[in-house]
């Protein structure tokens, strides 16, 4: 849990920041948003996690 409320954060910060540099714009911003959104109640969330535990673990061990 203290991974993804982690990762959720680092995430929000990253895509603020696009934002504002003018990077991204906000109409892609929303559609990725969503998209995340809408990828955590389906089937694949559990894979996701996963693969992010694995990622977040790999890294760790460096």
């Amino acid at each position: 849990m203290a991974i993804s409320l982690s990762v959720v954060l680092l995430l929000g910060v990253v895509l603020a920041l696009m934002l504002r540099g003018g990077s991204i714009k906000t109409g892609p911003a929303l559609v990725a948003a969503l998209f995340g959104f809408f990828l955590a109640s389906t089937g694949a969330a559990p894979a996701v996690n996963d693969m992010v535990d694995v990622f977040a673990n790999t890294l760790s061990g460096f």
